[in-house]
């Protein structure tokens, strides 16, 4: 498909800055496929879609405070920092991205902290923007971590156009994260609350989690038309042998499994066996995915209103069918939902 495919209009005030109070009270549109059919519900009315023996898969990465501030030594230059992955915590090496990246070069140190307690070397450029840092931290490994992290912010994505609160350093986490790694919190499990989650429970639903630590090339821009020619980042994933044999023996008895987000959907595709179970998977995952695609092992999917053009819309469309997704979008517009990472959410049934 083309990149012009996944344009439509969207209202800047239909696109959430702030998180709700609660947050199982979003609203939920369900779309069902088979049929066409839109409800407009309440997240919490999730419940009714969901009994006994079916399974939601959740992704327990741990989102970090990735996006920090430094000053360039000797011009004082106020550097932005984006943390993206650690390399080598022997060392202490990080691949970041920095702004303004022409002012940044190898053998600059650049200082952290009020008191510049923090310093680091640029040893390596990756890419126009990218750089790899050696911090300079005569401490232990876990020590540096905290010092680093607690000079970090919250790193909302660009559609939020504000800087981080207090207030997002809990809010941009699901209640369950778990494994530390992600820059990109999985925005449908924000919708989960602990009752809601208990409330499934005692529904007989089960919960299984993977481990998906998505990155910013989530949300980097597409540059070609054709789609086939796309290429993003690798993610790392983790799929373990309790998930692989719950989603398995819910698939055999025929009952729903629910990816929720789209960032299990692509572990999913990356751990997806003949015959349409799930196989044991630890490793890196770049595959993208446009329609057309036959998704062998979600029966369902729990994904937020995403931004035109972006490659998260592109997987849901994938998933639901190009012409029944674009459709709930424009009734998401029409009835003005909320988008983006704190916006409202949609479910995708059979």
């Amino acid at each position: 498909m083309k990149l012009s495919q996944f344009n439509f209009r969207l209202p800047e005030e239909l696109i959430a800055q702030y998180p709700r109070p609660s947050r199982d009270e979003c609203r939920l549109m369900v779309m069902h496929r088979s049929t066409g059919k839109i409800e407009h519900k309440t997240f919490k009315d999730i419940l009714g879609y969901f009994g006994d023996g079916d399974v939601m898969v959740f992704n327990d990465t741990k989102v970090f405070p990735a996006k920090l501030y430094g000053n360039k030594e000797k011009t004082g230059a106020r550097i932005e920092v984006f943390l993206l992955r650690e390399l080598n915590p022997e060392h202490k090496l990080w691949d970041v991205l920095v702004e303004p990246a022409r002012k940044i070069r190898i053998g600059n140190k650049l200082y952290f902290g009020d008191d510049d307690s923090l310093v680091a070397e640029v040893i390596d450029n990756t890419t126009s923007r990218g750089r790899t840092l050696r911090f300079l931290y005569d401490g232990p490994h876990d020590e540096f971590k905290r010092v680093l992290f607690s000079m970090g912010q919250t790193p909302l994505p660009e559609h939020i156009r504000r800087e981080p609160d207090q207030d997002d350093a809990e809010a941009f986490q699901t209640i369950y994260a778990a494994k530390e790694g992600a820059v990109v919190a999985p925005g449908a499990g924000l919708h989960f609350s602990r009752e809601l989650m208990k409330r499934l429970e005692i529904k007989g639903v089960e919960r299984g989690f993977m481990t998906v630590h998505s990155g910013l090339g989530t949300f980097r821009e597409i540059d070609v038309e054709d789609l086939s020619k796309h290429r993003i980042d690798s993610e790392e994933i983790i799929v373990d042998e309790k998930l692989v044999n719950m989603v398995n023996s819910a698939k055999d008895a025929g009952k729903q499994v629910c990816a929720v987000g789209t960032s299990v959907l692509r572990g999913m595709v990356g751990a997806e066996t003949m015959g349409g179970h799930l196989k044991t998977f630890t490793g890196w995952n770049n595959k993208f995915v446009s329609p057309p695609y036959d998704f062998t092992v979600a029966t369902s999917l729990v994904s937020n209103f995403h931004m035109p053009l972006s490659t998260m819309l592109m997987m849901v469309a994938a998933f639901g069918g190009y012409e029944t997704v674009m459709k709930a979008y424009d009734a998401a517009v029409e009835e003005k939902y909320s988008f983006g990472t704190y916006g409202d959410s949609l479910l995708l049934l059979p």
